[in-house]
This record gives C-alpha cells, sequence and structure tokens, in this order.
C-alpha cells in the first residue's frame, strides 16, 4: 500500500510539473511565421475592439489605392471572417491542449449515519491513478494536436491567399475583356450604320448587310455576357475580401501585370513541395500523434481502471475518545473477457490508414508539383508567344491594311474583316496572360499549400482508440 501511495505521489508531482500554459496570442505564432515566409503578408486574430481598429486603418488604406493583387490577399487577410474563425478555432484547440495536461482532479466525499444512538462518519478522498500515470504521454498526444491545429489554421491562411490571388487574376481580365468589346462594339456600330447607308443606296447587297449587322449584334450579346462575367468575378473577390458598406467601391488595374522577363527556375520542385506542403505536414503530425497513441493503448492494455481511495472513517465514541478507522481503498479492472486486444489492434490499424494515406499523399503532392510547374512553363510560353509574334504581326497587317484602304487597293469591308481578325488575337492574348498568372498561383500553392482541399488526416479515429480516464 505504501508503494501505491508513493507511485501516486510521484504521479502528481511529474503531471504538475508537465502541466501547459496558454500562450499569449493563442498560438498564432506559427500560422504567422509561416504566413510571412510565404507569401510575405501579416495574419492577425482580432480579439479587441484596439484590434479590430488597427486592421481596418490598415484595410483603409490599401483600398485607397489600385487594389492589387497583393493588396487584396492583405484585405483578404485582415477582413475574412470564415479565416478568423478558423483562428478562434485554433485557441479552441490551445485550451483542449491545456487541458489534457492536467491531472484529473481528486474526488471528496463526506458520509454520515445516525440513529440509536450511534453514528458513522465517513470522509473519502479518491483519485484515478491510471490516469496519473499514463498523463505525460496523453499531454503530448494533445500538444501533437495543438501542433496540427496550427498548421490546419496556417493552411486555411495560404488557401485563403490563393483563391484571393487567383479572382483578382480572373476579375481584372474580365475588366479588360470587357474594355476590348466596348471598343469592339462602337466600331462595329459604326460599320452597321455605313452598311445600313450603303444599302439605302443600292452600294450593298441585302447578304452584306445582314453580316455586319449580325457582328454588331454579336458583338453586344458577348459585352453583355463579359459585363456580367466581371460583375461575378468581383463579387467573388469582395466574398473573399470580407468586405461589405462603402468599401465596395475599391479600384482595380485596367490590366493584367506584364509578363516576367525570366521564368522561374525550380529543378528540384518535387523536393521543394514534399518538404514545405502544409497538407504533408499536418499528415506527419498525424502520425506521430498516431504512434504515440498506439504506444498508450498498448501501455494501458490490460490495466483501463485504477483508483486509489483515502478513508477516514468515525464509527463512534468510548470513553470519552472517538474511535476511528483509517484504510485505503483500491479498484482495478480484472482483464477476464477483455484483455484489451480489441483495442491495440484497432489502434494499429488506425495507424496503418495514417501511413498509407500519408504515403500517397506525398505521391500526390509530387505529381501536383510538377504538373504545376509544366502548366506554369507552357502558358508562360503560350502568353509570350502572343506577345512576341502574334499581336506585333496583327499590328504590321492592321497598319498595312490601313495603307492599302487609303490607295484604293482594297474595300472598307476587307479593312473591317481583318479588324475583327485583330480583335479575336487580342481576346486570346487577354486570356493567355489571364491563364499565366493563374498558373503562377497555382505553382505557388503547389509547392507551399494553399491547394484546392483534399482529404487529410482527420484525429477522430485515433481518438476513437486512444483510452479515455475521466
Amino acid at each position: 500500500m505504501h508503494g501505491i501511495i508513493r507511485l501516486a505521489t510521484l504521479a502528481v508531482v511529474t503531471a504538475l510539473a508537465g502541466c501547459a500554459s496558454f500562450s499569449g496570442d493563442g498560438g498564432m505564432s506559427v500560422v504567422a511565421d509561416i504566413t510571412s515566409r510565404t507569401t510575405g503578408k501579416e495574419v492577425a486574430s482580432v480579439r479587441t475592439d484596439d484590434d479590430a481598429e488597427r486592421l481596418r486603418a490598415v484595410t483603409r488604406k490599401l483600398l485607397a489605392r489600385s487594389l492589387s493583387a497583393d493588396a487584396a490577399v492583405q484585405v483578404a487577410l485582415f477582413n475574412n471572417k470564415g479565416l478568423q474563425a478558423a483562428f478562434h478555432q485554433l485557441a479552441l484547440s490551445e485550451a483542449d491542449a491545456v487541458e489534457a495536461s492536467l491531472p484529473p482532479n481528486p474526488t471528496f466525499s463526506l458520509m454520515r449515519i445516525s440513529g440509536d444512538g450511534a453514528f458513522e462518519a465517513e470522509r473519502q478522498v479518491a483519485g484515478d491513478i491510471l490516469a496519473l500515470a499514463t498523463l505525460p504521454l496523453r499531454s503530448e498526444i494533445a500538444r501533437e494536436r495543438f501542433r496540427q491545429a496550427q498548421l490546419r489554421a496556417a493552411l486555411a491562411t495560404l488557401r485563403l491567399a490563393a483563391e484571393v490571388r487567383r479572382a483578382h487574376v480572373r476579375v481584372v481580365a474580365a475588366n479588360e475583356l470587357v474594355a476590348l468589346l466596348l471598343e469592339a462594339q462602337s466600331a462595329a456600330e459604326a460599320t452597321a450604320k455605313l452598311a445600313a447607308k450603303l444599302g439605302e443606296t443600292g452600294a450593298l447587297n441585302r447578304l452584306d448587310q445582314a453580316r455586319e449587322q449580325v457582328f454588331y449584334a454579336e458583338t453586344t450579346a458577348e459585352l453583355a455576357s463579359a459585363r456580367r462575367m466581371a460583375s461575378s468575378a468581383r463579387e467573388r473577390l469582395i466574398r473573399l475580401m470580407g468586405l461589405w458598406g462603402d468599401d465596395l467601391n475599391f479600384r482595380l488595374p485596367d490590366r493584367l501585370p506584364s509578363l516576367p522577363r525570366r521564368p522561374l527556375t525550380q529543378p528540384f520542385i518535387e523536393r521543394d513541395a514534399v518538404a514545405h506542403r502544409i497538407d504533408l505536414q499536418i499528415a506527419r503530425q498525424e502520425l506521430t500523434a498516431l504512434a504515440a497513441s498506439l504506444q498508450l493503448t498498448e501501455a494501458t492494455r490490460f490495466v483501463t481502471l485504477l483508483d486509489l481511495a483515502g478513508l477516514d472513517r468515525k464509527t463512534g465514541e468510548a470513553d470519552g475518545r472517538v474511535i476511528r478507522e483509517r484504510g485505503y481503498d483500491v479498484q482495478f479492472q480484472i482483464p477476464i473477457f477483455d484483455g484489451g486486444e480489441v483495442r491495440v489492434r484497432q489502434a494499429a490499424e488506425t495507424y496503418n490508414i495514417a501511413f498509407n494515406r500519408l504515403t500517397e499523399r506525398a505521391v500526390t503532392v509530387r505529381s501536383e508539383a510538377r504538373d504545376a510547374y509544366r502548366s506554369y512553363r507552357a502558358s508562360l510560353e503560350i502568353a509570350g508567344h502572343y506577345a512576341r509574334e502574334v499581336l506585333p504581326l496583327r499590328k504590321i497587317i492592321s497598319e498595312e491594311m490601313q495603307l492599302r484602304y487609303s490607295s484604293m487597293q482594297v474595300d472598307i469591308f476587307a479593312l473591317l474583316l481583318e479588324a475583327r481578325q485583330r480583335l479575336a488575337s487580342r481576346r486570346a492574348a487577354i486570356d493567355a496572360v489571364r491563364d499565366f498568372f493563374l498558373a503562377e498561383a497555382e505553382l505557388s500553392a503547389a509547392v507551399n499549400g494553399g491547394a484546392a482541399a483534399a482529404e487529410e488526416p482527420t484525429q477522430q479515429t485515433a481518438s476513437a482508440v486512444a483510452p479515455s480516464h475521466e
């Protein structure tokens, strides 16, 4: 019995020494470090009115200028309420980790029974010795869970940043297309009016008149569709940035940025992705937590209940002195029917599932990185080809057609036909530049995190196999 008491005392001292405490920032330091290193942007969890006012002031300054993609990302990281909810979820995970590091509270009971001139009083203090003995390992599992929660918050941040960058590219490209179609519609309207006048004089037959009028009508319909798409793209960007009210009047650039002079060279793209991807880091920590859970399950395979209670019982009085009985009460389960084999098997298979999913995810990450880099290089080549070859040639053709029209070598309709062909090339060039910047965003997401949500390890199966000592 004295050995059990010493064991309990040692377990209490060890547990108290390993108790976790709350951090000053709710676990945001890891999120801020990853975000700054990857995107160069700041993140903040809004917890006070002063925090909200500071972020509001920064947002107003960013929205007062033409909103670049980088500025849009920063506005979203400050204002997106879904991201703020993820940060508060992180703080909740920290509370769970602190709670898991605390030793179980002892139970105190007091009983008094009297009758026929006699009475009996009993006091009892009980504690879960097994929970105390396994507390260090369970605390380490909780700390792994908290580190996973930090990475999940960082992953949510990177995904939001990547999606904002994509949305910004799409809305600027859509606005650029609207401007181009406005120009085309104006020219098509003038041509349609000219065709109508020529038709009235008999210089143009009905077929050619209809061709010019239908081009104007189709251009008008395409412009309306482009405006609708541009409006929807802008609203999506607004939702991602978490804006409303007067903040909706922000300005965007008239066109996408110029193409880079040199492409990114990443000869070790697979290695970089495997080293930096946040979802892989989460899966690795999940495997570590499951390994600790398996170890805990094996250690408590045969004993799942071990309670120690100290008893102090007052049974009466005799010869003017109090009669007391003191002792101890130990409770434990006898593993006759359940020797823990089921729990060990569940824990082992859960670990094996996580190991194979981690391996599968690593293979997928390598493939995604290769594919994203090839798309990046190909889209840059295509956009550069339009900028270096197609558009300059179209300009030469347009100038030559103008000269020939001025010398009456070609008629107005040949000139208009060439203008339509040039319009098609300019539209394709806008699409090519848009696709490049989208591919650039996808490449960053494939290497660092922020790609589309994929199946991630959860902690439900792990917690199901871990023994409970409440």
